[in-house]
């Protein structure tokens, strides 16, 4: 990889064409564009985080791992990168994985709304029923939006027992 690195705001600025691809929902695009642009631009994490983004939307979840970590790589407390590779892991099921990512996440920004969804998730989806309970009721008090907080307060319900069909709320089928 080449050793320069990206002026910050420049690598923002040339990855939005393939940011604004997959907001209008253009995910193989977005990843034919972004493709070229991690060529052109090797050390972009931006490029290889909205890389990462194209892949996961179309659900090719092996694919999305590499693009995550490079961007990572480029930016160690990049926590976007940090959490849409957590969630990656959960979508591969590699549950452990995705938690040790959410705890380092935590590390950096100690009550981050996404890595305890990410934690919460990963131990719901790996059936440890406490330590998601823990997770998930901490990330319902950062206030978090509405349709993602009725989602979590069904997991809740489950893990409590107040809902029979568990399938219903799996979280690795919610993205």
């Amino acid at each position: 990889m080449d050793d320069t690195r990206h002026d910050s705001d420049a690598a923002w600025e040339a990855a939005q064409e393939g940011a604004e691809l997959l907001n209008e929902g253009e995910y193989a695009a977005a990843a034919e564009w972004l493709t070229g642009l991690t060529q052109r631009e090797p050390n972009n994490e931006y490029a290889h985080f909205f890389l990462g983004c194209a892949y996961y939307e179309q659900e090719q979840y092996a694919k999305a791992l590499r693009p995550y970590l490079t961007a990572v790589q480029l930016a160690p407390r990049y926590i976007g990168a940090l959490t849409h590779l957590g969630h990656t892991l959960r979508m591969l099921r590699r549950y452990d994985e995705a938690i040790r990512l959410g705890h380092e996440i935590l590390k950096i920004e100690k009550e981050d709304p996404d890595a305890l969804y990410l934690i919460g998730t990963s131990h719901f989806a790996a059936g440890n029923g406490d330590a998601a309970q823990q997770f998930l009721q901490r990330f319902l008090q950062t206030r978090a939006e509405p349709e993602v907080a009725l989602e979590v307060e069904g997991m809740l319900q489950v893990l409590r027992g107040e809902v029979v069909d568990a399938g219903a709320m799996d979280p690795d089928d919610a993205n």
